[in-house]
């Protein structure tokens, strides 16, 4: 367990410094974990989530296939026209549309589909797009908190109890929707004075006409059509007993056959770089697991709580929130699980599970290694020449965190205790 411990500690460090590429970081120590046999090759496979590298490799081609149809400079103009070039609104329709399609699609996918169009909106407003991204990613982790399906850890929860859709409704979008008001009104605050758009790029912005950012109508109708409707099969693939993942390489497969593109051309806009560390990060926490090391943080909670309930929802909310920013929500999550059922007890308390929801959704926003939605978003902005560092994230998604889980904690007080 100590040497598990020690190579991810190290990572973290390398990582957080950037002295080296992320990807190289987790691979080298994914790799020194199997060699010393802290984790077999059997292990190491089971750890990797194919589903969440399926689902990335599927929507980054769908992404590729209809980006040089124009249609996301599109939508950039649109956006920027529809806000008329403010700053505010700007902001609130960006963030909003992030967060609402997080709650009934997934963040993942969100921010693949928002990314693209985040940067060509801020390069017509001639503004910074970083700090508009790293809101785009807060958003959809708080937005993806609201639903059963809207984030990997409730996915979890959700299938270890049975808690319907509508309970995850009821009890986590209330606190979801004021956490976003807050935390997206505090940081457009902090980024205010980045966020200045100049008269003369308002005024081209409502100059311009969008329909003539459409480059190839003809593929645009091959193409737009199976988007539509792959997004569409993600609200629904639950019901159908489909996973996001096959969903998204169906969808990737269709548009391939009925493009005109080159096969390619279409796999070099898959962000391999990202691909392969969600390989080496996987491996890595599953050397955690194996070794216990999750685990034993996890039972701690139960002993230092000492059987007290509001201790106990309290205590798992914030433990949740630390696991998930230095190791990923998603297994510190399954970790977590059979740890809050035995809290939870035959009385079945779904307050634990809300609890844990909040925790580890909301302590997704506070490293860019603690979710998903995150690592994705970060290899598109490298990709776009303009990377988003670990300590340069932190910056902003701790404190977000930090307020997020201060509110989450008035929350089940008032209401579950």
């Amino acid at each position: 367990m100590s040497l598990a411990v020690a190579i991810f500690g190290l990572a973290l460090v390398v990582i957080a410094f950037e002295w080296t590429h992320r990807t190289k970081v987790a691979l080298i120590g994914a790799t020194l974990l199997i060699l010393t046999q802290t984790i077999d090759q059997e292990q190491a496979i089971e750890a990797i989530d194919f589903d969440t590298i399926g689902l990335l490799a599927g929507m980054m081609l769908m992404v590729k296939l209809t980006e040089p149809t124009g249609v996301y400079t599109y939508l950039a103009i649109r956006a920027g026209q529809l806000s008329r070039g403010r700053p505010l609104l700007t902001v609130i329709a960006l963030t909003g549309t992030t967060a609402v399609l997080s709650a009934f699609l997934d963040n993942l996918t969100t921010v693949l589909l928002m990314v693209p169009i985040t940067f060509l909106l801020a390069d017509t407003l001639d503004i910074d797009p970083i700090p508009l991204v790293i809101m785009e990613i807060i958003a959809s982790n708080i937005g993806g908190t609201a639903t059963l399906i809207g984030d990997p850890p409730n996915i979890l929860i959700a299938g270890a109890t049975g808690i319907s859709f509508g309970e995850f409704l009821v009890n986590l979008a209330p606190v979801s929707i004021v956490t976003l008001v807050i935390v997206v009104g505090a940081l457009y605050f902090f980024y205010r004075r980045r966020f200045q758009i100049a008269p003369e790029a308002r005024k081209r912005v409502m100059e311009l006409d969008a329909r003539a950012a459409i480059e190839d109508a003809a593929e645009l109708k091959r193409t737009l059509p199976i988007l539509v409707l792959t997004i569409l099969v993600f609200f629904v693939h639950g019901p159908l007993g489909v996973e996001p993942a096959t969903v998204a390489l169906a969808g990737a497969s269709l548009m391939l056959a009925t493009s005109r593109q080159s096969l390619e051309g279409a796999l070099s806009g898959i962000e391999w770089a990202t691909l392969f560390f969600f390989l080496g990060l996987f491996v890595m926490v599953g050397a955690l697991e194996q070794t216990g090391a999750i685990e034993k943080v996890a039972e701690g909670i139960a002993a230092v709580t000492a059987g007290d309930r509001t201790a106990e929802l309290l205590g798992i909310s914030w433990l949740a929130a630390v696991g998930s920013a230095l190791v990923d929500n998603i297994p510190f999550t399954t970790a977590m699980l059979p740890v809050v059922s035995e809290l939870a007890g035959e009385s079945g308390d779904n307050a634990y599970w809300w609890a844990l929801s909040l925790g580890a959704c909301f302590g997704g926003n506070a490293t860019i290694i603690a979710a998903a939605a995150n690592v994705a978003a970060a290899g598109m902005a490298e990709r776009a020449g303009r990377p988003i560092g670990f300590v340069q994230f932190a910056k902003i998604g701790i404190p977000a965190t930090l307020l997020s889980i201060v509110i989450a904690t008035a929350y089940i007080l008032l209401r579950y205790v």
